[in-house]
């Protein structure tokens, strides 16, 4: 349970800080880029990934079954 919990908290600061990069990017549209353009260099940046890699965590922690028993040694 406290695993699932931290997974997802910090599933959730990644989808943050990698949602903030791509909003922030946004404002290469108003520039003149494409659409097109502004997929091909969002796909190079590492921190866009982050937003990926935090849903991808976040899917993980409410997915994964939790434990029947707890059995403390």
């Amino acid at each position: 349970m406290v695993v699932q919990l931290f997974g997802l908290f910090i599933g959730f600061g990644l989808a943050v800080s990698g949602g903030v990069s791509l909003i922030m990017y946004l404002n290469l549209l108003t520039n003149g880029m494409s659409f097109t353009d502004y997929i091909l260099f969002v796909s190079t940046r590492i921190e866009c990934y982050l937003f990926l890699i935090g849903l991808f965590v976040i899917t993980l922690s409410i997915y994964i079954p939790r434990r029947k028993n707890n059995h403390y040694l």
